[in-house]
């Protein structure tokens, strides 16, 4: 009887290629602790891949840098939208400032947000800005959109489903 077992496809990964990947994060972001960071981010998201889907990767480095390609936007993203929040709330008065647990609460929200709105089309994601940022009449977003009445109304009705699902857990 044999004890020789199949390889585990990420732990090949990680050996043969970690400190490639590593040192192209550390080159594209110029710091070696987030580029550390991403790349174990990297691997810990590919751990949840099939695993016979890793066995056949053809080019795996090309594979690594779609995931941390997609990692390392989603890290620009949240830093942005910190940025922005952070600039706002510089905006108003001192008294009315957030708590620290305020504030992390509000920028888990609006990156849940931002998470939900990426996944929109484009003309979605405009129709439900102009309602909720801008207060914009059904009629006028389809103008600016150049869609129906109805169209805006399917739009926004999308949005909703997608907010509720995203909030309640469920899948519609």
């Amino acid at each position: 009887m044999s004890t020789a077992t199949t390889p585990d496809p990420v732990a090949h990964l990680y050996t043969e290629h970690h400190r490639w990947l590593l040192g192209w994060l550390r080159h594209k972001l110029g710091c070696q602790h987030q580029a550390a960071d991403l790349a174990q981010d990297t691997f810990l998201r590919i751990l949840g891949q099939r695993q016979e889907r890793l066995a056949d990767l053809r080019e795996p480095r090309a594979y690594l840098t779609t995931v941390a390609r997609g990692l390392m936007i989603d890290l620009f993203r949240r830093r942005e939208l910190e940025r922005a929040y952070l600039e706002s709330l510089a905006h108003e008065p001192e008294a009315s400032a957030p708590s620290p647990e305020q504030r992390q609460l509000a920028l888990a929200v609006l990156m849940e947000v931002d998470r939900l709105l990426d996944g929109l089309s484009a003309k979605a994601r405009r129709a439900w800005l102009y309602s909720r940022l801008d207060g914009l009449s059904h009629g006028e977003i389809a103008l600016l959109l150049g869609v129906s009445v109805p169209r805006v109304r399917q739009y926004l009705a999308g949005v909703a489903r997608q907010c509720y699902e995203l909030r309640y857990g469920c899948g519609g």
